[in-house]
């Protein structure tokens, strides 16, 4: 991916969870993470994935999330309609949160006052209609309808940059945990929501320890 884009983007920057940050001053830069769920791919889960994100000035207009053991990819991009496999993907509307889909790494992965958010937010969700595990793909699988709310924390840029487009491409939403929208600076912590209409619930939710 380095070697492609110094031939064809020689002038943008480019941030990798891997080898470095190259031309940081540009006002373009390209955010990739070769792998996104090391764990997963080591124990032959197919639910890891590439991630692919362009940024403008900080924030992301371009992202692909690609899966290649299920031969799956979703393309965003502001201001078009996220594809999934070339076809348009769309998030499903949700009724009640209490009825959600709610997905997330882990438990662990929370510091103990996330946790305490977390458990706010679960609280009101249902304990039967929760995941764990899943990384990018958990993104995804919203973007198509299949999941209805990811929340996580201590994501770095390269982690969540590439779901925002696709996510909000395919009419979700996704923001940090006080509403705020999610760009170059922000500090990890991740709504993905397909049904924008609980986005103010979910945040008071999760504001529970502030």
């Amino acid at each position: 991916m380095r070697r492609l884009l110094e031939v064809e983007a020689p002038g943008d920057g480019i941030i990798g969870e891997e080898y470095g940050s190259e031309r940081l001053d540009a006002s373009r830069h390209w955010v990739i993470d070769p792998l996104d769920g090391t764990v997963s791919f080591m124990s032959g889960r197919p639910i890891f994935g590439t991630l692919i994100a362009l940024l403008q000035e900080g924030s992301p207009i371009l992202g692909v999330i690609d899966q290649p053991i299920s031969g799956e990819r979703w393309v965003g991009a502001v201001g078009q309609p996220t594809l999934f496999n070339n076809r348009p993907a769309k998030t499903r509307r949700c009724g009640n949160l209490a009825d959600a889909v709610l997905a997330a790494t882990g438990p662990h992965h929370f510091s103990d006052e996330d946790g305490k958010c977390f458990t706010a937010l679960t609280s009101q969700t249902s304990r039967e209609r929760t995941l764990f595990g899943g990384d990018c793909y958990n993104y995804g699988l919203l973007a198509i309808g299949h999941v209805d709310l990811v929340v996580e924390a201590g994501l770095k840029l390269h982690d969540f940059a590439a779901l925002i487009p696709i996510v909000e491409g395919a009419g979700g939403t996704m923001c940090d945990w006080h509403g705020k929208p999610l760009h170059c600076e922000s500090e990890g912590h991740v709504i993905a929501l397909g049904d924008p209409a609980h986005i103010a619930q979910v945040i008071d939710l999760l504001d529970y320890c502030d």
